[in-house]
């Protein structure tokens, strides 16, 4: 059984897609449905599907057009264990960030926990904040 929350992304194109987020972000193909333009994907823990709008089954809603960038108020928060080697391929590929590298903070209960991250818009406008751990610290005062 996989992991108990697993999002699905309408997207343009499933070629395009699983391109980008393959050769580009590093996730690996667990199995597809090419007649679908399905693709079910994971990178470490993480798993995603990904659907081609109008070929399989989509989600679609009456009167709810799927306007560039899909996802809007969502982002998909993906622990990698090296954010360098992806932001190195993104530089290649000429693919701009929508979210600079940042070390960030952020309190938990009675302390912190750090992340090196940042954030890119796949080829829908949908949000992936890739992120590697900088562990923990005390509250500051």
């Amino acid at each position: 059984m996989g992991n108990a929350l697993v999002p699905e992304l309408a997207v343009s194109n499933w070629l395009k897609s699983r391109a980008f987020c393959c050769d580009i972000i590093g996730f690996t193909v667990r199995y597809e449905r090419p007649e679908e333009g399905f693709s079910f994907l994971e990178l470490g823990g993480a798993e995603l599907m990904i659907d081609e709008i109008g070929v399989g089954r989509t989600f679609a809603v009456a009167d709810a057009p799927f306007d560039y960038p899909l996802g809007r108020g969502v982002n998909l928060q993906i622990h990698v264990a090296d954010v360098s080697a992806i932001l190195d391929r993104l530089a290649v590929a000429g693919h701009p960030l929508y979210l600079p590298l940042e070390e960030k903070w952020y309190r938990r209960d009675d302390h912190e926990v750090g992340n090196r991250q940042f954030a890119v818009a796949d080829p829908d406008g949908y949000l992936l904040r890739l992120y590697e751990g900088l562990g923990e610290r005390s509250l500051e005062e």
